[in-house]
């Protein structure tokens, strides 16, 4: 099947779901080769908008995602990795998911969530993986 690559500048998102828990991790890019890498590994890779690279998520960590399943959307333009979560969270600010604040509506932010390591121990001052 082909994916519709060409919609974002040749990014499909990848929603991160816990395939045990149900609960959505993460939401990252991949290009064509995070996706070729993904498949030839198990392990989940994304492409950095940032750094404009290839990274594999854990590669810093060790909180690496084994990919269970991967499903597409109607669109073929999205896709979802049900995965197995190795280590206590994937935040790089060190919570298990990246979705850890509840937005009011006022528009501020309200943490929902405990941390689950100190990532400061994990990353020093600056890093995500």
């Amino acid at each position: 099947m082909d994916l519709a690559f060409e919609k974002l500048d040749g990014l499909i998102p990848g929603i991160v779901q816990d395939q045990r828990t149900g609960e959505v991790l993460m939401l990252g890019y991949l290009n064509r080769e995070a996706l070729a890498a993904t498949q030839r590994t198990g392990e989940l890779h994304f492409f950095s908008r940032s750094r404009q690279a290839l990274w594999k998520k854990g590669e810093t960590s060790g909180h690496v995602l084994r990919v269970i399943e991967v499903r597409l959307d109607c669109d073929a333009d999205a896709l979802l990795f049900l995965v197995d979560p190795v280590g206590p969270g994937v935040c790089h600010e060190g919570y298990r998911s990246c979705f850890f604040r509840q937005l009011q509506p006022d528009s501020s932010a309200t943490i929902i969530a405990s941390r689950a390591f100190v990532p400061e121990k994990i990353y020093g001052h600056q890093g995500k993986s």
